[in-house]
């Protein structure tokens, strides 16, 4: 069954294991990665990725993405939005430090972004959800 809006958004902005989908270059099909995200209900969602990633690469190419967040308990649900980039900017400690305690337990935060620091550059991509598609499938094993 499709969600509404409240609940598609409300379901996106909890921290729901997700992957990313990007256009692919030279006719290869697209990229697909897991990755972290973050959403606010009404406000656009954003990722970090490598400043020299190849995930950076097609996004830039391509202009727009899409993300699917999917959970498989109590119920099967996802969540997919697509849109285009909105604006790319270097990555803050407050928002490397927000992504790490939205998807890691409090006390494994510290350690992270210790060794983060060995990631590189690492960029925020913004993008703006304009397509929304969604479902709740029930139960695992209910009719």
């Amino acid at each position: 069954m499709p969600l509404t809006s409240e609940q598609r958004q409300e379901f996106l902005a909890g921290p729901q294991l997700a992957s990313l989908a990007v256009a692919g270059l030279d006719g290869r099909g697209p990229l697909t990665v897991p990755i972290w995200y973050q959403y606010r209900p009404g406000d656009e969602l954003w990722v970090i990725t490598g400043a020299e990633s190849q995930k950076l690469r097609h996004i830039q190419a391509a202009g727009r993405f899409s993300l699917v967040a999917q959970r498989l308990e109590p119920t099967v649900r996802y969540v997919s939005v697509e849109g285009p980039v909105t604006r790319i900017e270097p990555m803050s400690e407050a928002q490397s430090r927000e992504m790490a305690a939205r998807f890691l337990p409090a006390a494994s935060v510290e350690g992270y972004l210790r060794a983060a620091e060995q990631f590189g550059a690492q960029v925020v991509v913004f993008m703006r959800p304009e397509h929304w598609l969604s479902a709740d499938l029930g139960s695992p094993g209910q009719p």
